[in-house]
């Protein structure tokens, strides 16, 4: 079946050309470089009590939604905003940021090339919020701070499924591996249920984080915390949200 676009004059895909860094799209590379930077300054340039202000003022925090609380913490009620989005560019550590650049440049990768920087960057920022809002509705008050990508790489990972496995698509039946491979129509979120391969990877998402959920402690060590709600809320919204932003026409029925 033919692909159909869009009428709008603008392309949905930056223009062709030689990309850096094993050819991965330039707003991943630029995401990496941003995220690796904040964490070398935080990790060697910063105090431990500039560290701690860093966290307080842009991790995500459900105590500052209690009454009166956000007027005694860094940043004040603003920081009740910008920090459903600013907790994902700070990571716990280099394996923790290690991990989500890899999976960032695996899916994330295939979603901005569809999309095109700025849809991704948008779509990228409500996973993030959508992920917030689940770790907030669950530890609302609580006192841990939640940070990390990884909320909007779930995003990522549930946009692609709607797309990756359609014939032509990248994983799909009679795969492509050039550019056209990202622009196949998609189809509804309830018509990808019925695709194996979609439900074989939720299968597995929805399993490896159901075991974050019940055995963190083990697997993460005493203190450590897992957000797996945040990873539900970013996944749902990147699945379910999937058409707002994409660039190319849904497959006819």
């Amino acid at each position: 079946m033919p692909e159909t676009h869009r009428p709008a004059p603008q392309r949905p895909f930056p223009p062709e050309g030689r990309e850096p860094a094993l050819n991965l799209p330039r707003v991943i590379v630029a995401l990496a470089l941003v995220m690796g930077a904040i964490h070398v300054v935080d990790a060697v340039f910063l105090s431990e009590q500039a560290q701690l202000e860093v966290l307080l003022t842009f991790a995500f925090l459900p105590a500052r939604y209690l009454p009166g609380a956000a007027a005694e913490l860094p940043g004040g009620y603003l920081a009740n905003a910008w920090t459903f989005v600013t907790y994902a560019f700070l990571h716990g550590g280099w394996s923790h940021l290690f991990v989500n650049l890899l999976w960032m440049a695996v899916f994330g990768s295939a979603v901005a090339r569809r999309f095109g920087a700025l849809r991704f960057l948008l779509f990228s920022a409500v996973c993030a919020i959508a992920g917030a809002a689940a770790y907030l509705s669950a530890h609302f008050g609580e006192i841990a701070p939640m940070i990390g990508a990884s909320a909007a790489i779930s995003g990522h990972m549930a946009a692609a499924t709607r797309f990756v496995f359609q014939m032509g698509g990248p994983l799909g039946a009679f795969r492509r591996s050039d550019q056209a491979a990202y622009r196949v129509p998609a189809i509804g979120f309830v018509a990808a249920l019925s695709n194996p391969q979609v439900l074989i990877f939720l299968a597995v998402w929805f399993g490896i984080n159901l075991v974050f959920g019940l055995f963190t402690p083990a697997i993460a060590g005493e203190g450590a915390q897992i957000a797996w709600e945040a990873h539900l809320g970013g996944f749902l919204a990147g699945f379910l949200l999937f058409s707002l932003f994409d660039p190319v026409r849904r497959l006819a029925r």
